[in-house]
């Protein structure tokens, strides 16, 4: 288990509380990146730059691609796939999740399907994705939506079940009466902290999707990435991945801030 010498600032962990003015956390995350960069650096000194390149060889690259404005035009169309896919699929994933796991009909009639259907990784649609959608931002958006409903599923569906049913004895007794209430009053409420959870973990999830999603052939950072690492450009490669990184941490910045707002009942 790990020690802190001195009290803990604040109880958010990772990116989002740098960001947030710990500066502490903040020194230690500098010293543990420089080490990153310095002993990346001494590596690439023994490989080939197609095999390794340097991190300067890969801040060229990347202030290459943003001058050139190839990273721009690439991320802009990823953003276009990104968005409604994570929205469609976080949205279904957590509606069903708590149906289904507040319903015993409904877990009873669509567990057989969910249990077949859960295993199949989101890239093995991609035939799928061609054949309904064609080549174009429809079918990226349906990869990313694959991904997120699978994950926001699961976290919704095991925190309503975690919901304690002394509290919706309590609920009944102070005159809450139907499924419907029972779920927007208590249900809801008790399980958000799990659910806020698993849309956090789809949101970088889909970050990582956005490559299987232009795998076949849609303009975006995924494709970009493929294209430089046929190319053995593997310092374009990771200049692509970086802008991956960046996105996720903005938006894992930014939910963690609304996320804090919206279980602000528990600090």
């Amino acid at each position: 288990m790990a020690t802190e010498t001195g009290p803990r600032v604040g109880g958010d962990e990772g990116f989002a509380s740098l960001a947030l003015g710990d500066g502490r956390r903040l020194r230690r995350g500098a010293v543990g990146v420089a080490a990153f960069l310095l002993v990346w650096h001494a590596v690439s000194l023994t490989q080939d730059p197609f095999v390794l390149p340097s991190p300067v060889a890969v801040a060229e690259a990347f202030a290459g691609e943003l001058a050139s404005g190839d990273m721009t035009a690439a991320l802009s169309q990823s953003v276009r796939h990104w968005i409604p896919g994570t929205a469609v699929g976080t949205g279904l994933g957590v509606a069903a999740g708590v149906a289904f796991a507040w319903s015993r009909v409904l877990d009873d009639l669509t567990a057989p399907l969910v249990r077949t259907l859960r295993p199949v990784p989101p890239l093995a649609l991609i035939g799928f994705a061609i054949a309904w959608f064609g080549i174009n931002d429809a079918g990226a958006a349906f990869i990313i939506a694959v991904g997120a409903f699978w994950i926001n599923f699961y976290a919704a569906y095991g925190a309503v079940e975690g919901v304690s049913e002394d509290l919706l004895d309590v609920g009944r007794t102070l005159g809450v009466r139907g499924d419907l209430d029972a779920v927007r009053s208590i249900v809801l409420p008790a399980s958000m902290p799990g659910i806020m959870t698993g849309i956090r973990t789809g949101l970088g999830r889909c970050w990582m999707l956005v490559v299987a999603s232009e795998i076949f052939g849609v303009p975006g950072v995924g494709r970009e990435i493929i294209r430089a690492s046929n190319n053995l450009r593997v310092d374009r490669a990771i200049a692509y991945i970086l802008v991956l990184s960046l996105m996720f941490l903005l938006v894992d910045v930014a939910f963690r801030a609304v996320e804090r707002r919206v279980l602000a009942w528990r600090a």
